[in-house]
Order: structure tokens, then sequence, then C-alpha cells
């Protein structure tokens, strides 16, 4: 009997220190079919843990019914909880005071959204700012390798290095890269797979307060994986205090490895800004932008980009470098601005050449096909002394001490032996670049 009284009242202190959670999935534009079973799933995962409760301003039987928004919300109703969750929301919700709901997580309070969330309040400035970011537009759903920037936040780390997921993917703006803790990214676009940076979740500090976000949660099927559930049930822990994460914005500054600083080389690319680089023709198009600690040239087959250049000039060096092109597209890496090392995307059904990846064109096929599949990131090592050139692709080496007696094509002089810059091409196709280091040779 004093054994099943002392569970009694264990169960119901524990009920009582539960987090009072207010899930709103009221909309006031587009209503995803999803909301039924996001709201069945909060339910359910409230009452699987016991870590929080939940109640409902569900607006009404179509979502645009102000009475329950305005009554939960209220800045007086808004001392009932402890964080608001904001699923599938969308347009200008009837909060009588957006400030005062504002205001209510910068002193601590948790905030959550899933997907649509930043579908709401465009108008309301403050609210865009304490999210991070805003929905531009979406295209056709699609399959996506998420990257996992934060493998120790509750929100991300059931999910590993990456999380593959078939949902509709959201494109951002205002997105606020230097001041959210990003958990998870795409390294290109959804759909065409142009190199770039494209956020999916985040979390940040507000005053006091918690903020968490996925852009995941239009599909049902997401919705009710287990992958998904362990991601925002995460997230909705730590917008409560419940598990620690980091929110602090992250460094994407690119630092050598201590071994290879010791070995001599530099990095010629910091992760950061186009700091040491300049544009070949000052007055082309400013393609090439820095995107997460990458190094981003957006051109397409409808507009050319420009060649970048660095500033600083190497004669006998060796260079590493990593770059992804989308499928189709087309680049060059030159070594003193004269000898192009292809890059091109070659991996289906096509033979090296002498344009094929990793030649060095106009001159010489690489020795055996090492090309990655597009949109995977390829590396090189590349060393020039003299007019002799080593290539390393993806670990092979594809030219041993080739000599080469003239310039590949669309070199910046004929000067062959005097010292040139990194030069890389942005006139053919989208590429990226990161990790770029070199080391001097004697």
């Amino acid at each position: 009997m004093l054994a099943a009284s002392a569970l009694l009242l264990a169960a119901a202190l524990h009920a009582a220190e539960a987090k009072r959670v207010l899930v709103v999935t009221a909309t006031k534009g587009f209503r995803h079919s999803s909301i039924p079973i996001a709201e069945a799933v909060l339910d359910g995962l409230a009452k699987r843990t016991g870590d929080f409760t939940v109640d409902y301003a569900r607006g009404g039987k179509d979502g645009k019914d102000d009475t329950d928004v305005r009554e939960k919300m209220s800045k007086e109703a808004l001392k009932n909880y402890d964080a608001i969750i904001f699923a599938n929301t969308t347009g200008d919700l009837a909060v009588p005071d957006p400030q005062a709901f504002i205001d209510w997580v910068k002193s601590g309070k948790g905030f959550v959204g899933m997907h649509s969330a930043s579908d709401t309040f465009h108008g309301f400035r403050p609210f865009i700012d304490m999210l991070g970011g805003e929905f531009l537009v979406h295209h056709e759903q699609a399959g996506v390798e998420c990257l996992n920037h934060s493998p120790n936040h509750p929100s991300t780390k059931p999910l590993g290095t990456s999380y593959t997921v078939f949902d509709e993917i959201y494109l951002m703006k205002s997105f606020q890269s230097n001041g959210v803790h990003r958990l998870l990214n795409l390294d290109k676009h959804p759909n065409t797979k142009a190199p770039g940076d494209y956020p999916i979740a985040w979390c940040k500090t507000v005053g006091k307060g918690k903020v968490f976000y996925t852009s995941l949660g239009h599909r049902e099927d997401v919705w009710t994986s287990d992958k998904y559930q362990d991601h925002i049930l995460g997230g909705i822990r730590w917008a409560l205090g419940l598990e620690k994460g980091d929110s602090e914005p992250q460094d994407y500054s690119y630092k050598i490895s201590d071994e290879e600083r010791k070995q001599g080389f530099k990095a010629l690319f910091n992760g950061k800004d186009l700091s040491g680089w300049k544009l070949r023709n000052p007055n082309g198009a400013k393609s090439w932008s820095v995107q997460n600690g990458m190094l981003v040239n957006t051109a397409s087959k409808d507009v050319h980009g420009t060649d970048l250049i660095s500033e600083e000039k190497f004669r006998d060096f060796t260079v590493r470098y990593e770059y992804q092109v989308p499928k189709g597209s087309n680049s060059g890496f030159y070594l003193r601005g004269r000898y192009e090392i292809q890059i091109l995307d070659d991996f289906e059904g096509n033979k090296p050449g002498m344009g094929g990846n990793g030649a060095i064109y106009n001159t010489k096929p690489v020795s055996m096909f090492a090309s990655r599949r597009p949109g995977e990131w390829q590396e090189v090592e590349a060393t020039i002394q003299g007019n002799r050139i080593t290539v390393y692709l993806n670990g092979v080496k594809v030219h041993d001490n080739v000599e080469v007696t003239k310039a590949t094509g669309s070199q910046l002089d004929d000067n062959l032996d005097q010292p040139g810059p990194v030069f890389l091409q942005g006139d053919h196709g989208a590429v990226a670049f990161r990790n770029i280091r070199v080391k001097a040779l004697k």
C-alpha cells in the first residue's frame, strides 16, 4: 500500500512539474493537410514523455476563426504557458498584442516553429527577426540529404551526420546567416542541385528565451516518421530548457589543420569573405559569393559569371582544394593563371578525354577515371614545379609529372615560367570551392 501511494505521489508531482505548451495550428493563409497529424503527433509526444502538456489554438474548423488565438495568446493568457509551438501556421494570426508575444519569448520562454511557421507574420518584422528567417518560395517536393551541423544538439543528435528526407523544401529570405546556430542545411539547391547554402533547421537565443525552427514538416509521412519526431522532440525539449544544447552561431572561417600548417600550407580562401580575391573583369557579373564556408559561383547557362583570381601569386607550389558541380556543369582551376585543371560533370557515360574532369585541359586526359557524382564534393591535390604538373583527383594520381609546354586556353597571359595567381573559372557554369590551401615550394 505504501509503495503504491509513493508511486501515485511521484506521478502527481511529475505531472505538476510538466511544462505547459500551447500548440497553435490556426491559419490565415494556406492550410496544410498535415495539421491534424501534426496535432496528434505533438499530443502523443507530450503523453509519451510526460515532459509537457499541450493546449491548442486551432482556429476553428477552417483555421480562420480568431477566437481561441485571441483568448489564448493575449498578454495575460501567455502567462499560462512555458512555450508556444507554431505548427504549420500561416498568415497574420489574430494575436492581440504581437509585441507582447515577442517580449514574452524574450523573458525566458520557448518558441518552436515547424514548416510554415516561417510563412507567418510576414508583415510584423519583430517576429521574423525573432525567428531568424522567413519563407520565400518552394518548388517541387524533393528528396534531400540534410547535413547535420550540430551533432550534439538534442534536435539533431538522433539524426547522425545527415538526415535524408523527402519533403517540400523551403527557400528562405531574411535569413540571419550569422545570427543563428545552424542545425541542418543543404549545400546545394533542393531541385536544381546548384551549390549554395540552403538552411533547413536552426536555433537561437532571443533575450532569455529559446527559439527552435525546422522547415521540414509539410507531408503527413514526415510527421509520422520516427526521425522527424525525434528531431522536433529534441527541439521542443531544448526550447523548454529540459535539455542543454548550443545556440551560439558557428564560425565557418577556414582553419588549416595543425598537420598541414606544419607542412607549410596556408589558407588561400578564409571561408568568410572574398578577401584576397578579385574578379578577372572588374565590370563582370558579380557571380561569386561566400556561403556557409563555401566559395560559390552562381553562373548558369543563361547568365555567364566572371572568373575569380587570387591576389597572391605563386610559381612552384602544391595546392589542395575541394569542389562541387551540379549535373552538366563546367569550370576550371588554373595554376599560375595559365594551366587549367578541368572541372566537369562527366560521371555518367563519359570516358576520359582532353576536356574530361581532372584533365590538364587541351594537354592530357586523366590516366584513369576518378570522378565523383555531380553534387558530391571532390578533392584535388596539384603540384606544379617548373613546367611539370602532378595531380591527384579523389585520392587517385591522374597525372604524374606531366610536361606542359604551353598555356591550356583562356589563360591570363603567356608568361609561363613566371609566378601567377590561382584562377577559378566562373564563366561556364555553377561551381563551389572550399578548403583551398597552398604550399609554396622552393
